[in-house]
């Protein structure tokens, strides 16, 4: 269940987003202080002064005691930011510093820069805060995606997220702080729309909503921009399909429609903004697994390569060059080996349960992915490729290698010399599954590896099957496997509603001395990736660390 928290009750800075816990935005109406009861000043008249020497360009104001009591609104840098200090948070006279900051490095990857960097930073003053100022941050350009305040944690280099309001038509946002000191700005994210159209369907009763962006569970307030009405909704569908509709925002239950405009209206520009944002299936709050996003992808993997496979631009880099075991990802190599015995895939071949003994070398029954066959069973060349590549079957493996026409010793040979051949100098096999930590290579030597493997199509089609039914035609019965990379599954199933990734190539690999292995290859508009990692602490982790190294590929290149 999503822990709730009353905006009221924010009464530190460091809020930010618990994907464990969800999330509950600040959504403030109660926000606009009472100015009648404070005193509005113009940096012109106290004590103002503009440091025009430093590189960063500074705006100052001294404020006296009486002023701070009584509470007081300024503004600074042609009001694109505003400071409210309500009556009571302050007892003693102090001093504003805001700084415009120029320089613009260690950018959070994910998120667009909308506005300045600002560093506040308040002195000269006895008293601690009792309260959150109130601080509002104009942007220059309308924005129809998601924004939100992030500050800047230095002892983390990495940029974290505060309750934010976003007011699109006014193009500012706010926030609420309690610090002396902070560094922040105004980002958007732009894989997620907050304005645009909502039409209606009729699924259940209620107020709810479909959402392509925000994962059920999420609560919003959608707001129609033409009468300023406001609802609350909850999420509890996908969609609208955004290649389809690219301008719709999110589609309303019938009810909630009817709360903001008639039904005969078809459809109503809308604004929204979350109350309460869940995590999605994996366990991430609109792409973020942390509550801090850096300048480049943390991973757990111990390495990792995005390579660029038309330009050799390396992408993203991470001990690139350290030797490790590589697990499954073995299998390509000699998958490849086997392919180049130029043998019919439609050829039947017969089934042999000495080739699983192969296995009990490295590994025990129980360890050991398999797909389970009688001896004698009758199968087809293409069945055990599919069962190799798609479930990552070990046993299987060994199968083609006895129904190579090479000795088992010499098709390891081959493996060895192919891989040496297309340049991947580091690596070496000792067995053809992946099941012996001996087998090892570089997370550089297998982009080389993958590129060249998958030049075959065969290899190509096989990796991507996110489904696969292998006839056994002795027995006249039926095995469906999976692929192992639910990437690869997620993106093929409908019922998900999940973009494509691009996917055009996969395969996974784990033994406990390698950790999570996973390559993926994929196709966007800046071109044809691949992208390795190696020793991720955990299958979740592997994943959802690949999602990130696409969308910084994608972001970067």
């Amino acid at each position: 269940m999503i822990q709730k928290r009353q905006i009221a009750s924010f009464l530190i800075l460091v809020c930010f987003y618990s994907v464990a816990s969800g999330v509950e935005a600040a959504t403030y109406d109660d926000w606009t202080p009472s100015v009648g009861t404070m005193k509005s000043v113009n940096n012109a008249i106290i004590d103002t002064k503009i440091d025009t020497e430093a590189t960063n360009a500074v705006e100052s104001l001294n404020i006296d005691q009486a002023t701070a009591t009584k509470g007081i609104e300024t503004s600074f840098f042609d009001k694109k930011v505003r400071l409210f200090v309500t009556p009571g948070i302050m007892s003693s006279s102090f001093s504003i510093n805001l700084s415009k900051i120029t320089e613009k490095e260690n950018l959070p990857w994910k998120l667009k820069l909308i506005s300045n960097i600002y560093e506040l930073n308040i002195t000269n003053t006895s008293s601690v805060p009792e309260k959150a100022f109130n601080l509002q941050i104009g942007y220059d350009v309308k924005n129809i995606f998601f924004k939100q305040v992030y500050y800047y944690d230095e002892n983390k280099s990495a940029w974290k997220a505060m309750p934010t309001t976003d007011y699109p038509n006014e193009n500012f946002v706010r926030t609420l702080i309690k610090t002396p000191k902070i560094r922040f700005a105004v980002f958007a994210n732009e894989s997620v729309l907050t304005v645009g159209k909502a039409s209606w369907y009729a699924y259940k009763p209620g107020m709810f909503c479909a959402s392509p962006d925000f994962a059920r569970g999420s609560k919003l307030r959608v707001t129609n921009l033409d009468t300023g009405k406001s609802i609350e909704v909850q999420v509890n569908d996908w969609g609208p399909e955004r290649k389809i509709h690219p301008d719709r925002v999110v589609d309303l239950s019938k009810e909630a429609f009817k709360a903001l405009a008639p039904l005969g209206q078809g459809t109503v520009k809308v604004s929204i903004s979350p109350i309460e944002i869940a995590p999605d299936r994996y366990g991430r709050v609109l792409g973020v697994k942390e509550g801090s996003i850096s300048s480049a992808p943390v991973l757990s993997a111990k390495s990792a390569i995005i390579l660029n496979e038309g330009s050799g631009q390396i992408v993203y880099a991470k001990n690139t060059m350290k030797v490790a075991p590589l697990a499954s990802l073995t299998k390509l190599a000699a998958v490849s080996v086997f392919l180049n015995q130029k043998i019919d895939l439609n050829k039947k071949i017969v089934y042999k349960t000495q080739d699983a003994k192969y296995n009990e070398l490295y590994a025990s029954m129980g360890e050991a992915a398999q797909v389970r066959f009688n001896d004698g069973d009758s199968l087809t060349v293409k069945d055990l490729l599919y069962a190799s590549l798609v479930a990552s079957a070990n046993n299987t493996v060994e199968s083609l290698v006895r129904v190579s026409g090479l000795t088992r010793d010499k098709f390891i040979d081959e493996m060895n010399s192919l891989v040496d051949s297309w340049g991947a100098k580091n690596t070496h096999f000792v067995e053809p599954t992946g099941l012996s930590p001996y087998n090892v290579s570089t997370v550089e030597d297998y982009a080389i590896i993958s590129k060249e493997a998958y030049k075959n199509k065969d290899i190509l089609a096989a990796s991507v099957t996110p489904k696969y039914t292998i006839n056994i035609l002795n027995r006249k019965a039926k095995k469906t496997i999976s692929n192992t990379n639910k990437l690869v599954v997620d993106q093929a199933q409908e019922n998900l509603k999940m973009d494509s990734l691009g996917i055009n190539g996969s395969k996974t690999g784990y033994i406990r001395e390698a950790g999570y292995c996973l390559m993926t290859r994929f196709k966007s508009v800046n071109g044809q990736f691949v992208i390795v990692t190696f020793g991720a602490s955990s299958r979740d982790s592997s994943f959802n660390e690949m999602m990130d190294l696409i969308k910084y590929a994608n972001l970067k290149s």
